[in-house]
């Protein structure tokens, strides 16, 4: 409640002597006189204050004499002395307008300008000195006196260095178009001529020509991107219409997208254009494209850069130097210059190690973001405030911006009606039989597809893979896709019993679930390939076989995740707008989420087996992104009740990297180094393993000289030796322990901080108490004085003496009467 002050003059305050205008030191280096002119500003508004009267509130520490009232909603309401010290603060009067910026400014202009190059006043004659009693600074928005204010502040920024002028304009609480202005007007004409004939020539303006001519392709060229990449404008309408819980998803989703694009390079550059730049013998006539191909992935598919099968153990880039074995050199005979296998071997686990560094990046800094040391108490202040950006000029980025700030304040304040009331005994004992039956029946339902997807893999390979047709190879991808789409809506059913207060704990409850399902299919079907496969194709190329189910598996997901939201998400629209009535459905983000996160676990687990597999990704990826924001504009429509989810990509992003791409590096660890490659296919052909590619270069460069003879020794003692891996892993343990000390550190810090700001606080109000009990001591004081000089004391009837006025005047009770002795006076006034 703002309060404005209509104080009387004390004759203190009319004997306090004015600042002179002529006094450099008082001039420029304070603000009183803006302090005076904010208070007679306020006083003019002609609010009138409260007076005090007893049985009002006490403030300040107990023991005070001071007593204030009380506003309507419970402020205090100080007396005409309190609010005369507070309308004198500097915080309560500097920046309430335009004219008191511009006059704070035009003042550091005068002191720049003095320090630089102007003499002293002092030394000038009294006529020449600059007068601010020539322009009327009061502080009146009328545009009379800002246009005044603003020729003096140009006239003196005119005087500055260019430098120092572009500072104090950057520096000035004003809006980009007044900056603007101000820049133009203070641009003299000499200087703008001095501007213009830096170029007199035409030959001379060339090279400028020349370079901007240069630049603009560019700069079209980095629009034309910026308007090509799937989160340019549409992130923004998704964050501004829905909210960020569904924007959350559109955003891991493009997270996803950089990881295969990191994934996919490496493999493209040393291994797939190296093996297509130099390709193998054809084995056979290749068949013909049926079409068939783009969802089994075999057929023409199979003897391509697409799979492990049609890479070669040779060196490529010379001709084999020994005998060949089965048209192919072995890793004995061939040469160092680039050796297949190795480059094979060692561009998958340099492309997983990028990936998995990256991923560990992008791990903290989203929980850096999210989990900030200090706490979200000022989240509502800062989005109020400070989340506009004036620099947006477009009406549709400025609408955009609206509606993503209006969805952040609907989402910060959801999150107080969250807060209910303990629940009692019963009600406690009720949720938690509801929440174990649902639990049971969830883990029942994935032990369902568990055991189904088992039983389908089991049959499947007492079929031989060669007399089956084609189409009866997507009987599994086929079953799997359909647990996978059934499973959920099932899930979500349950859900509805459990009513959860929270809409964040209910999407979490909604990952748990998903994810245990799709880590336990995955599971059941990496037994299957590496436990079952592989004894059952011991004369064939599994390697190929594997990589193509992967492949299908992709495929079939897309498929099924298209067929789910063109119609499933379409179906349901019309069920809920026409029968139920409750209008369109909202976004499903645990389903969804799950959905990103089971295609890249078999993008990872398909990389060795299929090195072209993240190429499918990206595309599956870019197309799924367009398809799923065409249909929540479209068949969606946001949360009905907003939450805010602030952590949510960190939860995402932790999921993709622990059970996801951990699982996936111990599938291919366990490919690398236990299973026995196929004799008939691949850059492994005649190992045991693939980890023994490694072994066989350093014995060959334990031959090939002394010049490299430390390769094999840090091959020896840093990559067999596994005392290297526990002391890097010690290494790292030890720098999580201390940057989790650290940040317990600064939230100690913190508290005891912010601690200190609520005491500087208590101080502030001690201090005013105290300012405020002196001011009445003092008015009382000085009322005292005035009514003793102009009345004189009146006797009461029991002090009243008859002797005192028969006394004479020379008499002792009647200099009693009349007061002490005046030398008395005299002598006691110096005290």
């Amino acid at each position: 409640m703002a309060f404005v002050l209509d104080v009387s003059e004390t004759p203190e305050d009319q004997g306090s002597p004015e600042p002179s205008p002529y006094d450099e030191s008082v001039v420029h280096d304070s603000f009183h006189q803006l302090i005076r002119e904010q208070s007679q500003r306020a006083a003019e508004e002609g609010l009138e204050l409260q007076p005090l009267g007893p049985g009002t509130g006490t403030l300040g520490p107990p023991g005070s004499d001071r007593q204030a009232l009380l506003g309507p909603e419970g402020a205090a309401v100080y007396s005409a002395a309190t609010l005369r010290i507070l309308a004198s603060m500097p915080s309560r009067t500097i920046g309430r307008s335009h004219g008191a910026i511009i006059s704070q400014y035009y003042n550091r202009t005068m002191e720049l300008r003095r320090r630089a190059s102007r003499p002293p006043l002092s030394g000038l004659a009294r006529s020449a000195r600059p007068s601010l009693r020539l322009y009327d600074l009061e502080l009146d928005s009328t545009a009379l006196e800002e246009e005044e204010k603003r020729a003096l502040l140009v006239k003196e920024l005119r005087g500055l260095a260019p430098a120092q002028r572009d500072h104090m304009l950057r520096g000035m609480p004003l809006g980009l178009a007044e900056k603007r202005r101000l820049r133009e007007e203070t641009r003299t004409p000499r200087g703008k001529r001095r501007g213009r004939l830096r170029f007199p020539s035409c030959c001379s303006r060339l090279p400028c020509a020349r370079v901007l001519a240069s630049h603009h392709p560019g700069l079209g060229l980095l629009a034309g991107l910026r308007t090509l990449a799937p989160w340019h404008y549409a992130l923004k309408r998704i964050g501004g219409q829905f909210g960020s819980s569904v924007l959350s998803y559109f955003l891991f989703l493009k997270t996803l997208l950089a990881f295969n694009v990191l994934l996919l390079l490496p493999l493209l550059a040393f291994v797939v254009g190296v093996q297509a730049a130099f390709p193998p013998a054809p084995r056979g006539p290749a068949p013909a494209f049926t079409g068939l191909e783009l969802l089994t992935g075999g057929g023409r598919f199979t003897d391509t850069v697409m799979y492990y099968g049609y890479y070669s153990n040779a060196t490529l880039n010379q001709p084999c130097a020994g005998p060949l074995q089965g048209g192919q050199c072995t890793p004995e005979a061939a040469g160092l210059p680039y050796n297949m296998p190795l480059a094979y071997l060692f561009t998958v686990g340099a492309a997983f190690f990028i990936t998995c560094i990256t991923l560990v990046y992008s791990m903290s800094r989203s929980f850096g973001e999210s989990y900030r040391v200090g706490s979200a108490s000022g989240a509502h202040a800062i989005t109020v405030f400070c989340t506009w950006d004036h620099k947006v000029t477009q009406r549709r980025a400025s609408r955009l911006q609206h509606d993503n700030i209006r969805t952040q304040l609907k989402e910060l304040l959801a999150e107080w009606r969250l807060q209910r009331g303990p629940r009692s005994l019963c009600g406690w004992l009720h949720r938690a039989a509801v929440l174990a039956l649902v639990w049971l029946l969830c883990l029942g339902i994935t032990l369902g597809c568990t055991v189904s997807v088992y039983a389908f893999s089991e049959r499947a390979i007492q079929s031989p893979v060669s007399v089956q047709p084609e189409g009866a190879l997507l009987g599994l991808p086929f079953v799997v896709g359909l647990l996978n789409l059934a499973a959920p809506y099932l899930y979500r059913g349950l859900a509805v019993l459990e009513r959860q207060d929270s809409p964040v704990l209910e999407v979490y409850v909604a990952i748990c679930r998903n994810l245990i399902l799709k880590m336990v299919v995955l599971g059941i079907l990496c037994y299957h390939w590496l436990g079952r496969r592989v004894g059952a194709l011991k004369n064939q190329c599994w390697e190929n076989f594997v990589g193509q189910e992967l492949y299908r598996l992709v495929v079939t997901d897309f498929l099924f995740t298209l067929l789910d939201t063109l119609f499933g998400e379409l179906v349901w629209r019309l069920i809920s707008e026409k029968k139920l009535r409750r209008g369109k459905p909202e976004f499903d983000i645990a389903g969804n989420v799950l959905e990103l996160i089971y295609g890249q676990t078999l993008t990872w687990l398909g990389v060795l087996f299929s090195p072209l597999l993240p190429a499918v990704q990206v595309i599956k990826l870019l197309l799924l992104f367009y398809i799923k924001k065409a249909s929540l504009m479209a068949n969606c429509q946001a949360p009905r009740r907003p939450w805010l989810a602030s952590h949510m990509s960190t939860v995402f992003i932790s999921l993709l990297c622990f059970p996801s791409f951990l699982g996936a590096a111990i599938f291919l660890c366990y490919a690398i180094w236990q299973v026995r490659p196929s004799s008939l296919c691949g850059p492994f052909r005649t190992l045991d393993t693939m980890y023994e590619a490694g072994k066989v270069w350093v014995r060959h460069l334990e031959r090939a000289g002394p010049r490299v003879s430390w390769l094999p020794w840090v091959h020896r003692y840093l990559v067999e030796n596994t005392f290297p891996v526990y002391l890097v892993s010690a290494l790292l343990l030890a720098m999580i322990y201390l940057n989790i000390q650290v940040v317990k550190g600064q939230r100690k810090v913190i508290g005891l901080l912010k601690e200190q700001i609520s005491n500087e606080g208590e101080d502030k109000i001690f201090l005013i108490n105290k300012l405020h009990s002196v001011c009445e001591r003092k008015e009382r004081s000085r009322a005292g004085r005035t009514q003793a000089a102009v009345t004189p004391p009146a006797l009461d009837a029991e002090d009243w003496d008859p002797w005192q006025d028969s006394a004479g005047p020379g008499s002792p009770a009647s200099a009693h009467r009349l007061g002490p002795d005046p030398t008395a006076l005299q002598t006691h006034a110096p005290t």
